[in-house]
């Protein structure tokens, strides 16, 4: 009898250790696989950003086009400046839960109010095609025309 109850346990035991050996992970679970060297890539892309062949910088994110999103490439202080130049500002900010979700990247958030921005004050902010600049409450936005991603946000740029 105590023969019977061991190799019952000892066929449980190894069918337990066994079997959960065997199981596969579902497809696109769980931690990616290493790579030959041991390190794997920890989830980190190759593509580490810089310059375009315009002088333009870019951090590997992609626009409509399959290109890297560009920067503004104008600092706060002189878009503030500009604005202050021709006289763009006096608008509410954007409630904190939609002006969170204007980064770098992400799309444009269905209906909210985009601010009328002069001419003038486009004409002295860079141009880059295929982009166009926006105002959001008090933010300036860069945003990839065709996708409405967008590419680079200046708080406070209307203050």
């Amino acid at each position: 009898m105590k023969s019977v109850k061991f190799m019952l346990i000892a066929a449980i035991a190894a069918t337990l250790v066994f079997g959960s050996a065997q199981a596969a992970k579902p497809e696109g679970k769980g931690k990616p696989e290493q790579s030959e060297n041991g390190k794997g890539n920890s989830g980190k892309s190759d593509d580490k950003g810089g310059y375009d062949d315009h002088g333009g910088k870019h951090d590997g994110r992609k626009g409509h086009d399959g290109k890297d999103l560009r920067y503004a490439g104008i600092s706060q202080d002189d878009a503030r400046r500009y604005a202050d130049q021709y006289r763009v500002g006096g608008q509410k900010p954007l409630p904190p839960g939609i002006r969170k979700n204007l980064a770098r990247g992400k799309p444009i958030p269905p209906g909210i109010a985009m601010t009328r921005l002069p001419q003038a004050y486009v004409d002295r902010l860079p141009r880059y095609p295929g982009y166009e600049w926006r105002g959001y409450g008090r933010d300036l936005v860069l945003v990839d025309a065709l996708s409405n991603v967008i590419a680079d946000v200046i708080l406070d740029a209307f203050d």
